[in-house]
Formats: structure tokens, C-alpha cells, sequence
């Protein structure tokens, strides 16, 4: 239990009106839409008067007929989580969840969180970023190494290329991958070892790491399949490693969240070469906007710590009438 936070405080708010913005039409819909049944179910129990809205491109026309206090933001991928509908809601000037427009931005493209945060003394992964037809010429950097889209999450697209990739060398290309569904893709080398992740929370006193849990698949690597499917990965909270590098994780995932000046609540997702000690410790991405369906990291490490899924959802809700200034007199948004 030495990688948990402590401390952590749970909101309690007067009763609202809160407009779940979930779905769309991402790679990540299912995903969002769990995400979004989940937490109107949890806000609705706690007394809220809750509207689910499945975004389709008249969203902003929905928004403006229900009238609502605030927006509790669930969706995954863009335009979710990219800015545009952060900038949407900014304009009509209504108060919403989660990180604003210049972090959505910013966070979702792994190439400009590398640009922000690395100067910051977070370690992350080399690489570049290659148009997708340069990869049938021939490698980018040495195999082996990783394949993702600059701008996607859940690890929608993801390819690991080795010297026994059955995709060819140099790739092919009718050979299966994300070069065919992506224009560019962000080329890293791979790092072997372990998957590591660790939630941040925003309080109302501060940004806390909540805890690291190790996530072991039981084949492959944790992709999107293993990720939202039951079964196909264990989550070891806390997980079983050194607490020097358990004390790092939260370090790094509470500036990287600073850094990128995330709200509400962020993921930050770290790759371990256990052989290279505090030397092979890397961030990969910083989510913000992390799941929330049953099988999602921050609820589990949230209720580790305490903090039932209810009250999360409210811990996230309190934060972001704090930043827009429309918590009501005399509440702390804290218990």
C-alpha cells in the first residue's frame, strides 16, 4: 500500500441539473457510452436531475434546449477530447468537466505532450512521426519499435513491428495495420517490461496520484480489445514493484498533469523496463479523459482509496464548478 494516496476528500453538492454528454461517433463510442450510463446512474443515486445526451452534430442545439448547470463531459476520442467540443461549450458558456480547449489540444496529440512535458523532466519515449506510405520503403527506426496514430486513445491502432512481424520488411502494403486506417503515425521504440498506470484527482486542495496499478494481459499487449474486454487483464492495485519506482509514477503523473493543466480528474500511462531500474521508467500519455465504464482504472483506484464511484463523479462535477466559478455560497465541493 505504499503506492496509494491518502487523504483524498470526497465532494458534496447541492442538487443540479447535469447534462451527460456521452457516445458520438469516435472509435471510442461503445467505450463512451458506458462511461456516460455509468456515471448518469451514479449522479441520478446521489439525487441530480441528470439528461444523457448521445452527441450527434447538433449537440450544441441539444445543450442549449435542456438548460443545464453543467456538463458532465464522457466522451472518448475526438471531438470529445481534442478541443472542439471544449471550444463548443466554452462559447455557449457553459460549464463542462474535465480538462479545457488548450489541454484537450495538446494532450491528445502524443507528439505535443512529448513537446510539453519532457522539458519538464518527464521521461518519455524517443521517436518521430512518419507519413504511413514512408513505412513501405523501409523502417523508420529500429525494430523493434512501436506504431500508433498521433491522436487517438485507448490504444485504437497500436502495432508493435519486430524483426518477426508477419507484416513484412519493409511493411507492406496489403499487409494488415494501422498504416492503412491512419495518414501519419507516431513511430517509438519499444520498451519492454511492464504497463503501468496511475490516476490524478482534483480535490479542491490540490492535485493527487491516487496509486499505480499494474495491468497484466493475458496475451499480446493491452490494446483496445484487451482494455474493454472482461477477463483479458488483471489489474494489480497496488502494484507489486520497488517503492522508488512507485513514488516516480505519482510524481510524474502529478506533473504531467500540472504541466498540461488537466482538471477534473487525468490517467497518465507508463511503460517499465524492470531490468534498467528508475532508468527504464516512461510515460507513454497522459488521458484526459480516462474511462469510466466497470472495467476503468480511476474508478478502481478511486475506490481503493475510499472514494466510491458516486462520490467521484461529484469530486469531478465539484472541481469544475470551482474553476467556472459557480460553485453556490457556502459549499466547499469537499467532505
Amino acid at each position: 500500500m505504499g503506492n496509494q494516496a491518502s487523504g483524498t476528500t470526497v465532494s458534496r453538492l447541492p442538487k443540479l441539473h447535469i447534462a451527460v454528454l456521452m457516445g458520438g461517433w469516435a472509435n471510442e463510442r461503445e467505450v463512451s457510452l458506458m462511461s456516460g450510463k455509468g456515471v448518469a446512474d451514479a449522479l441520478e443515486s446521489l439525487g441530480h436531475r441528470v439528461t444523457r445526451i448521445d452527441m450527434d452534430r447538433d449537440v450544441a442545439a441539444r445543450i442549449a434546449e435542456v438548460k443545464p448547470d453543467i456538463v458532465f463531459n464522457a466522451l472518448h476520442g475526438a471531438p470529445g477530447e481534442d478541443g472542439t467540443v471544449q471550444g463548443m461549450l466554452d462559447l455557449m458558456g457553459v460549464p463542462y468537466t474535465h480538462s479545457g480547449l488548450a489541454t484537450s489540444v495538446v494532450a491528445i496529440d502524443k507528439e505535443l505532450t512529448k513537446q510539453a512535458l519532457v522539458p519538464h523532466g518527464i521521461p518519455m519515449p524517443g521517436g518521430r512521426v512518419v507519413p504511413s506510405t514512408e513505412l513501405f520503403d523501409g523502417d523508420p527506426i529500429a525494430r523493434p519499435y512501436v506504431l500508433k496514430p498521433v491522436n487517438e486513445g485507448s490504444s485504437v491502432g497500436v502495432a508493435i513491428i519486430t524483426d518477426e512481424s508477419n507484416c513484412g520488411n519493409p511493411i507492406a502494403r496489403d499487409a494488415k495495420g494501422p498504416w492503412q486506417q491512419f495518414e501519419t503515425l507516431l513511430a517509438e521504440p519499444y520498451i519492454r517490461g511492464r504497463e503501468l498506470t496511475t490516476a490524478v484527482i482534483d480535490t479542491g486542495e490540490g492535485a493527487k496520484a491516487l496509486g499505480v496499478t499494474e495491468l497484466i494481459v493475458a496475451s499480446g499487449f493491452y490494446d483496445f480489445e484487451n482494455k474493454y474486454t472482461d477477463g483479458k487483464t488483471t489489474h494489480v492495485f497496488p502494484a507489486d514493484i520497488p517503492d522508488n519506482i512507485a513514488a516516480l509514477c505519482l510524481r510524474y503523473a502529478a506533473r504531467a498533469h500540472k504541466v498540461l493543466g488537466c482538471r477534473g480528474t487525468s490517467r497518465t500511462d507508463f511503460r517499465w523496463d524492470d531490468e534498467r531500474g528508475e532508468d527504464g521508467l516512461f510515460v507513454l500519455e497522459t488521458n484526459t479523459q480516462p474511462g469510466m465504464t466497470p472495467l476503468s482504472l480511476v474508478p478502481e483506484q478511486a475506490r481503493y482509496c475510499g472514494i466510491e464511484y458516486p462520490q467521484l463523479c461529484e469530486m469531478i462535477v465539484a472541481d469544475a464548478l470551482r474553476h467556472f466559478g459557480k460553485l453556490p455560497a457556502g459549499e466547499a465541493g469537499t467532505d
